[in-house]
Parts: structure tokens; sequence; C-alpha cells
């Protein structure tokens, strides 16, 4: 898998972070949806995809902390694209 197809599907992960996030309804995440957009801009600007890493890392243990309490809130899928684009991403820049 080419760089730039890896990157993208990081920068899909965290949109998709973003959209769950904005099912929750919940205040808890606002600092994380600001930096998670800010980093996807950051990344259509400069291509450089390492904020877009570390803000899908940083939701997933958020999500997965939740997720223990609010079994149902967050959908399975979003973790699994989240975790699997991590492991890509982290697989190319081993």
């Amino acid at each position: 898998m080419e760089a730039k197809e890896v990157n993208e599907k990081l920068k899909e992960s965290c949109i998709e972070a973003v959209a769950a996030i904005d099912k929750l309804k919940s205040d808890d995440f606002d600092k994380t949806r600001s930096k998670i957009e800010w980093c996807v801009g950051s990344y259509d600007n400069d291509q450089n995809p390492v904020g877009l890493h570390e803000s899908c890392t940083e939701v997933l243990a958020l999500f997965l902390e939740f997720k223990k309490s609010n079994p149902r809130k967050i959908a399975k899928k979003v973790i699994d694209n989240i975790e699997k684009s991590i492991k890509e991403y982290e697989a190319l820049n081993a």
C-alpha cells in the first residue's frame, strides 16, 4: 500500500471519529474533536500525516475507555477503522 493511500485512510478515520463524537453529544470530547479537525486541515495543507496519527491514537484510547461504560454508544466499525488505519500507518513508517 502506498503512503498516500495509508495517509488518506488515516484522514478518513479522523473524519469518522469526529462524526462519532458529534453523535455522542458530550462535551467531554470537545478538545479532542477540535484537535482532530485542526490536524485534518493541517494535513490538507502540508500532507504531513503525523498529527493525524497522533489524533487517531488519542481518540482511539478515549473511545475504548468510554466504551467500557457505554458499550453501545460508539460503533465497533469506527473503532476498528481507526485501529486498522493506525496499524497500517505504523507498519509503513516502522
